[in-house]
């Protein structure tokens, strides 16, 4: 077979595979809309298992055959490469629901010099959401911006400090003041906070504090200062070789 014949067969071949995934996901759009017409999915795309689509509604990512008969909830994972294809996407959607949230709408606190950002969803009250903020210090010398989205989980007084807090006039003070247990003069403002819960949700948050990285890849749980930091540094470092 000569050079010009193999590449048409290839792009033939290409061409075919390409059409057939289309036209799979364009059946399991259908197909959803008659099994789940109450949700409406932002993305579908082949997955390396055969038959199986990715699938992500509402912010979360769930596996269906292309009749949307089966679905299968949890991490798709390829063992010999250790890529977890749905941490990479939730990856994705964290960084997006961050960004459209928007930083205007955070309490940050912001280092001289930025070297790292991470996005915290924090519960004024919760332990170690405390622990994690008695450590900014540390966070400031190691040029690690923080950016707070709130998650108020103990009730209406918990929600009311945390609408305090923004409606203050130096948020970061009002903060510091609330996670050092201090009673802050109620306020009340036009606030984002119903947004951050919605946002906490779609973050697939279920306990504070979270740490979402710069990557989109989330810490569940209270991470040390100096062990995170250093976390970071590698992960600049990994970032950096990889687009060199």
């Amino acid at each position: 077979m000569n050079t010009l014949l193999r590449i048409f067969t290839l792009f033939v071949t290409i061409s075919a595979a390409s059409q057939v995934s289309a036209d799979d996901i364009a059946e399991l759009k259908q197909s959803l809309a008659k099994t789940l017409p109450q949700y409406e999915a932002s993305h579908i795309e082949k997955t390396p298992v055969e038959g199986i689509y990715q699938v992500i509604i509402g912010g979360q990512v769930i596996y269906m055959t292309k009749d949307a008969r089966y679905m299968i909830d949890g991490n798709l994972i390829d063992l010999s490469t250790k890529k977890n294809y749905t941490e990479d996407a939730m990856s994705g959607i964290r960084l997006s629901q961050i960004e459209k949230l928007g930083e205007d709408k955070m309490v940050v606190y912001t280092p001289e010099n930025i070297k790292h950002t991470i996005t915290v969803v924090t519960d004024i009250d919760c332990p170690y959401c405390r622990r994690l903020h008695n450590e900014m210090d540390q966070y400031m010398a190691g040029g690690v911006q923080v950016r707070y989205i709130f998650m108020p989980l103990k009730g209406k007084s918990d929600f009311r400090t945390t609408v305090s807090v923004w409606c203050a006039k130096d948020r970061n003070e009002a903060l510091d003041m609330a996670k050092a247990g201090a009673k802050l003069e109620a306020k009340d403002c036009e606030n984002p906070i119903d947004e951050h819960l919605n946002v906490s949700r779609n973050l697939g948050v279920r306990g504070t504090p979270a740490i979402i990285l710069q990557d989109g890849s989330m810490l569940p749980g209270y991470v040390p200062a100096s062990k995170l930091i250093a976390e970071l540094q590698k992960l600049n470092l990994s970032t950096a070789k990889s687009g060199s």
